[in-house]
C-alpha cells in the first residue's frame, strides 16, 4: 500500500481547480446549501407531524389546528375543529381567539404541508409569538386527504 504524498497531491489539486473552476464553484454553493439547510432544520422551534400524531395531539391533548388556506379553500373541507387564519394575519399578530391557547399544542396546516409556502415561516411567527408546541403537518390537507381521513365541507347540508 502506498502512502499518501501531500506535498504531491496539492500541486495537482491546484492544477484540477484551475482547469475546473466552474464545477469547483458548483460544489461549494451546494456544501454551503447543504450546511445551511441542516443548521435550519437543527435551530427550528416546530416539529413536522404525520396524520397519526396530529390525531393523537388532537384527541389526548386537545390541539388546536390552524388551516392557513383561504376561506374558500377551508369552505370545500377543512379538519375537524380547525380555526382558519391566513398566514397574513399571523405576520400581523392579529390571532384573535388562537392567542388564548399559547400552552397546548398548535398544528399548523395548508394544502401541501411542509412544501407549502407559507407553512414553515406561519409556524416560525408562532413560536416567536409564545405557542410554545407548534407542529407542522407534513403532507398538509392533500395528504390528510390522500389518508381518507375525515374532512368537514361547509356546502354539504
Amino acid at each position: 500500500m502506498q502512502e499518501f504524498n501531500f506535498q504531491e497531491f496539492l500541486p495537482l489539486a491546484i492544477e484540477f481547480v484551475k482547469n475546473h473552476a466552474l464545477m469547483m464553484m458548483a460544489w461549494l454553493v451546494l456544501f454551503v446549501m447543504t450546511i445551511y439547510y441542516f443548521y435550519k432544520e437543527a435551530t427550528r422551534k416546530y416539529q413536522v407531524i404525520e396524520n397519526d400524531e396530529a390525531i393523537r395531539l388532537m384527541n389526548t391533548q386537545d390541539a388546536v389546528v390552524v388551516d392557513l388556506r383561504s376561506m374558500e379553500e377551508f369552505d370545500r373541507g377543512h379538519i375537524v375543529g380547525s380555526v382558519n387564519i391566513v398566514p397574513q394575519d399571523i405576520k400581523d399578530n392579529n390571532l384573535g381567539k388562537l392567542d388564548k391557547n399559547k400552552a397546548v399544542p398548535v398544528i399548523v396546516v395548508d394544502q401541501l404541508g411542509e412544501n407549502g409556502v407559507n407553512t414553515g415561516k406561519s409556524a416560525e411567527l408562532l413560536t416567536k409569538e409564545g405557542f410554545t408546541q407548534v407542529y407542522l403537518l407534513k403532507e398538509g390537507i392533500a395528504g390528510w386527504n390522500g389518508a381518507n381521513l375525515p374532512l368537514v365541507n361547509k356546502h354539504k347540508k
